[in-house]
């Protein structure tokens, strides 16, 4: 019997997936590469996971474009983990609001500190806004600033 493979995200690159999911296996926790399999003409398929989510990056068909709307996020656990996935991520690429970016290879990453999905769930629903109105005037997430607004803090 053979056990069924899990369902993975296909994210296609151009010509850059094995380069892609080299960095994302140096650069983020619990990442690693599975297997690269050449698929012609200097093309790879490359089946990696992103903390322990699997994804498979493939070479070719350069009409395909990333998009803003399918995003891998990434939950950090305090605000150095989230300065340095940030500041590695968007090195190259391009910086949204609210903790999202596009990297260098086109694919787009929310960074989310665990702190921030805690104010933003609160009950207190007034200090959640207040928590989520800084949070929509920021690019990358600074959990102090955030932190302060959830006090209400001037």
């Amino acid at each position: 019997m053979t056990d069924r493979p899990s369902a993975r995200t296909c994210i296609f690159l151009g010509e850059k997936a094995a380069e892609a999911a080299r960095f994302y296996a140096e650069t983020i926790p619990d990442t690693h590469v599975d297997h690269t399999q050449p698929i012609g003409n200097g093309q790879n398929m490359v089946l990696f996971r992103v903390m322990g989510t699997p994804f498979m990056a493939m070479d070719g068909n350069p009409s395909f474009e990333a998009r803003p709307d399918h995003s891998i996020s990434i939950a950090t656990l305090d605000q150095a983990e989230t300065d340095r996935l940030w500041d590695a991520l968007s090195e190259g690429g391009s910086e949204g609001r609210c903790g999202w970016l596009c990297d260098r290879f086109g694919v787009h990453w929310q960074i989310v500190p665990t702190a921030m999905t805690h104010m933003l769930g609160n009950p207190d629903r007034d200090a959640a806004g207040r928590a989520q109105a800084a949070m929509m005037q920021m690019k990358k997430i600074d959990i102090a600033a955030m932190e302060a607004a959830f006090r209400g803090d001037a």
